[in-house]
């Protein structure tokens, strides 16, 4: 068992000050093993809406809910929103008798009831797959190749792993898309999902694969929103600022878990991923979700212009603009794309991530940093306080 402890802390903290609760993130990344710890599956206080028999007993919502007491436990609740008007209703009791634990597969965006109904009474929690923290430095090229997912990372071997993913990936599109409204048949779908591994670090061009699935550019763009909303898609979007540069539009797309994109490109271990074409770009997703949960800024974005600069990770914390730059090289030096964020974008300071061991300086504000030190937040990536 690999213990997450600052989720389950920040699972407490925020039941200890609100009256919802909704964890959200992409299916078998832990939600549930992470309930169990708040209410025990087979009580009264656990519904798991993907079993028939906790269906059945929410067939009559109100009266299964309303004389529960503790912490309420509703698993795959995006399968029933229609539970959210009730839940407000619930949640707005006073004295309040029990407060609730939402889990769910898809983004308030994709449950259109959750954002409306529960406006100002829930707390939103999202969680992927295991993180560098959670693993340790010493099972970095594991979590690399085989991604995050329990059943992924804990598997016996790296052939078992991406067994379990490709089954992971077809189970997900014959079964939870379609919920939200995708119509392609599922072969089609994984052509799709697999378009977008080949997109994975680079500008997203929805007319390309519209052209290819004999699809419209409307319909491509609505399915990545959804594979974005599912959790599985990370669009990046382009920072803009008044500069006289002609500035990209379009955003960049990562997979968030990278175990799922090296199944969809056929990469089943370490010695197929450093051939692999998509090698560095696999590398640039890893560190820079990584970077995300170490740093924890309200918004990302990438900057990039016409011209050819260009920056992987720019975001705001504490009033000030920080860059990130990730090179997977021995020896990483100054470039003229960092020398035109620093200048255009006015950003405090720039990071430069590498696979090395040696911290160094290539200008007053750009530090070349070691990946180990991601784990240090701010302070280890940019010398400074969060």
């Amino acid at each position: 068992m690999i213990k997450r402890k600052k989720i389950q802390d920040n699972i407490t903290e925020a039941l200890n000050r609100g009256r919802i609760v909704s964890l959200l993130g992409p299916r078998q990344c832990g939600k549930t093993t992470l309930a169990r710890q708040f209410a025990k599956p087979g009580s009264s206080s656990y519904f798991d809406l993907e079993d028939p028999i906790d269906n059945a007993k929410l067939a009559e919502a109100q009266n299964a809910l309303q004389n529960l007491k503790g912490t309420v436990v509703i698993d795959e609740v995006q399968r029933q929103p229609e539970l959210f008007p009730l839940l407000r209703v619930l949640a707005d009791r006073i004295p309040l008798p029990a407060k609730f634990l939402i889990l769910g597969s898809a983004s308030p965006s994709l449950i259109k009831q959750a954002s409306e109904s529960l406006a100002g009474r829930v707390e939103r929690i999202r969680i992927g797959g295991f993180s560098l923290e959670e693993v340790g430095q010493k099972n970095v090229e594991q979590l690399w190749l085989r991604g995050g997912l329990p059943c992924s990372f804990l598997a016996d071997s790296d052939k078992d792993a991406f067994i379990w993913l490709k089954e992971y990936t077809q189970s997900f599109v014959e079964r939870d898309l379609p919920l939200h409204g995708v119509s392609l048949p599922p072969v089609t779908l994984i052509r799709f999902w697999t378009m977008l591994a080949h997109y994975h670090g680079q500008i997203f061009n929805a007319s390309e694969i519209a052209r290819s699935l004999g699809i419209s550019v409307m319909t491509v763009n609505r399915y990545l929103d959804i594979m974005t909303g599912v959790f599985m898609i990370r669009q990046l979007q382009p920072w803009h600022v008044n500069i006289k540069k002609r500035q990209v539009k379009s955003p960049k797309i990562y997979f968030n878990d990278t175990g799922i994109l090296h199944a969809l490109l056929g990469i089943q271990n370490q010695k197929d991923l450093l051939r692999h074409p998509k090698y560095g770009a696999s590398w640039e997703g890893f560190v820079l979700e990584e970077v995300i949960r170490a740093v924890e800024p309200h918004e990302v974005f990438f900057w990039a212009t016409h011209q050819g600069a260009e920056i992987d990770l720019v975001f705001n914390k504490g009033g000030q603009m920080y860059g990130v730059e990730i090179k997977r090289q021995d020896a990483p030096r100054m470039t003229p794309s960092i020398k035109h964020a620093l200048e255009d974008l006015k950003l405090e300071r720039i990071a430069v991530i590498y696979p090395g061991q040696r911290r160094y300086s290539i200008h007053k504000q750009v530090d070349v940093v070691p990946f180990d030190e991601i784990l240090g937040g701010m302070k280890g990536l940019f010398g400074v306080k969060a």
